[in-house]
């Protein structure tokens, strides 16, 4: 790379002149030589993960530069602070090994990784001073050759550049002159001049010199621990840290719902209507059919377990959706005993939780098997004729196919729930019962909210126009549908204030 600066900076520079060290931001070039607690491995890497994947959600939800900057700021914050700046750089480069070995194992884990660490150290290096963002300069890049802008050939064309993304063009600025290939996003986006194969990369720009650099050392990285992860890691610790570093690619952080808080009472009419509470592939063939194999059953009972259906009431309702094909006897026989189960009551009394998103999404389903992700694991026309049944349709239909697409299979699920309920999500769904919980939530603000309107005097002269008996009104408040109830063609008008609502 050569850089192109003014006599009086490189007059500067060797007055100076420092070490090669860079700031306070790792380059992760070479594993620490640390003693780690077991405790701390998993607990670091569980921080800087919920780091990475909040990254992953505000890139999916197409977020702007500056909103990335500020949701990253607020991430690292939040998780991976410490009162002590030592044992925050120690906690930063700990966990970036920890979850480089856990995303090490396949291509598709290797590139949600390194991408996420990417993104994060690009923001993170902005934040840097001046000082330092020179430092990782020579550190990433060590054979580097000075000449004078005044004496390029392109300068007027270099300074119209600059100029042109609010850069100072005067002969006292720095620019990189880098082969093109090094900084390909300044390429796409035509914020750099090009010439003969070199791009002019102004100091403002040097972020994605760097970045890219990082990119590279980071790419290379994860393959060479690939193959030490298989040749001998792997094995040697399959009795202490394998079994963490395969469960932390899968982890899901969020509530377990074991125990819901606000649960509601369940009933069959969920079903009539599931589309309201959850996206499902199991319940439309659970009532047409009145039978699941063993993976719908079990993530569809879970799921109902955890939305708070009682073990009496689970019993009851399978055993009312099953005996319709089956039988009660072959039903009491061969299938009660897994509903138990899953409650704890039989075997290891194991209190089995609800699947989260990601596990469901990595499942694999059979032939004739009903579970796992609509998202994941529908066919595109399937999905579109699912979304439309539920009353998505039009641009909102689209932006959800084209995360779909995206592999964006929880954003995907996020969208519908906003087109579905009218309502943003910020947080962003990663559990079908916390799908289930926020509907609830909505749904009894919409109760709340029509029950107050009802109580207003406005609701006489509605209530004018459709004259009430003495059994009054039933109001639908689910679907705010005004319906009469009891009326009789010879019937007389009464109090027309007089409502009752059947939620």
């Amino acid at each position: 790379m050569e850089i192109v600066r003014s006599h009086r900076q490189l007059a500067a520079e060797a007055a100076g002149s420092a070490g090669g060290g860079a700031g306070s931001l790792p380059t992760y070039r070479a594993a620490p030589q640390l003693e780690v607690r077991l405790e701390e491995f998993e607990l670091f890497a569980i921080d800087r993960l919920r780091v990475l994947k909040g990254i992953s959600d505000g890139l999916s939800r197409g977020k702007r530069p500056e909103e990335m900057e500020k949701l990253v700021s607020d991430l690292w914050k939040a998780h991976m602070r410490h009162q002590d700046p030592a044992e925050t750089l120690n906690k930063d480069i700990i966990s970036h090994f920890v979850l480089r070995l856990v995303y090490c194992r396949t291509e598709e884990l290797r590139k949600w990784f390194l991408s996420m660490e990417t993104t994060l150290f690009r923001y993170r290096f902005r934040l840097e001073s001046p000082d330092s963002q020179d430092a990782y300069d020579v550190s990433f890049n060590c054979h580097t050759k000075h000449c004078h802008t005044q004496n390029l050939s392109c300068q007027r064309q270099v300074s119209q550049v600059a100029r042109s993304i609010g850069q100072s063009a005067n002969v006292e600025s720095v620019f990189f002159k880098v082969p093109f290939e090094e900084v390909p996003d300044l390429v796409a986006s035509r914020r750099v001049f090009l010439s003969k194969g070199y791009a002019y990369v102004a100091m403002s720009q040097v972020v994605s010199l760097v970045v890219t650099q990082f990119r590279c050392n980071i790419s290379k990285a994860l393959v060479l621990t690939n193959r030490k992860w298989t040749a001998t890691i792997k094995e040697q610790e399959k009795d202490r840290l394998t079994p963490i570093v395969e469960a932390l690619s899968n982890a899901y952080f969020g509530p377990d719902y074991s125990q819901p808080k606000d649960a509601v009472e369940i009933s069959g009419r969920i079903l009539t209507n599931c589309s309201n509470f959850f996206p499902s592939l199991y319940a439309p063939h659970l009532r047409e059919n009145h039978h699941l194999k063993h993976g719908g059953r079990m993530q569809f009972g879970l799921f109902l377990k955890g939305a708070g259906l009682k073990l009496e009431d689970a019993l009851a309702f399978w055993r009312a959706e099953f005996s319709q094909k089956v039988g009660s006897e072959r039903f009491d026989k061969e299938y009660a005993y897994s509903i138990r189960h899953n409650y704890g009551k039989e075997g290891k009394r194991t209190d089995y939780t609800p699947y989260s998103c990601q596990k469901i999404i990595s499942a694999t389903p059979g032939v004739g098997d009903h579970h796992g992700c609509p998202y994941r694991h529908f066919g595109e026309e399937n999905l579109r004729a699912a979304l439309n049944k539920m009353g998505v349709n039009g641009h909102p239909l689209e932006d959800i196919m084209d995360k779909v697409k995206n592999r964006h299979y929880q954003l995907a699920c996020t969208l519908t729930f906003e087109a579905i309920h009218g309502v943003t999500c910020d947080t962003g769904i990663n559990h079908p019962n916390q799908y289930f919980s926020e509907s609830q939530k909505v749904l009894r603000a919409k109760r709340t909210k029509q029950h107050r309107a009802n109580q207003q005097p406005k609701l006489h002269s509605y209530c004018t126009k459709y004259p009430s008996t003495k059994k009054g009104f039933s109001l639908d408040v689910a679907t705010c549908n005004l319906e009469q109830v009891g009326m009789d063609s010879g019937s007389t008008p009464v109090n027309s204030s007089v409502v009752i609502i059947n939620c």
